[in-house]
């Protein structure tokens, strides 16, 4: 199980950034225009993504109790269809290493 708290610590590890107030994941043309981002309710989390239109859609999600931790120090948690978001690793290497290369400017 993952709550809320570690879903973030986990998500800001691995290269998610606040935008919005949501761990999101931002184009890598567009550094501040969130595209995937985690919602946190009461009891629930979901991983919503941004259509070229403009509107969020929900892709998956779950209780927290039902949101495992990953089984790699880099892998993705289980139980909110990651696996819907073909570009989610890239989308975080992208992230990390933009990170990375802003700390060196």
């Amino acid at each position: 199980m993952m709550d809320k708290e570690a879903l973030t610590a986990w998500a800001l590890k691995n290269g998610w950034e606040m935008i919005g107030g949501h761990p999101s994941l931002a184009k890598p043309s567009a550094p501040k225009e969130a595209i995937v981002r985690l919602v946190f309710k009461a009891t629930v989390v979901n991983l919503e993504v941004k259509k070229p239109a403009g509107k969020w859609e929900k892709v998956g999600g779950d209780s927290y109790a039902k949101v495992a931790a990953p089984e790699e120090p880099d892998g993705l948690p289980t139980g909110l269809g990651f696996e819907k978001v073909p570009s989610i690793t890239k989308l975080m290497q992208d992230s990390r290493d933009r990170k990375v290369f802003a700390a060196f400017g």
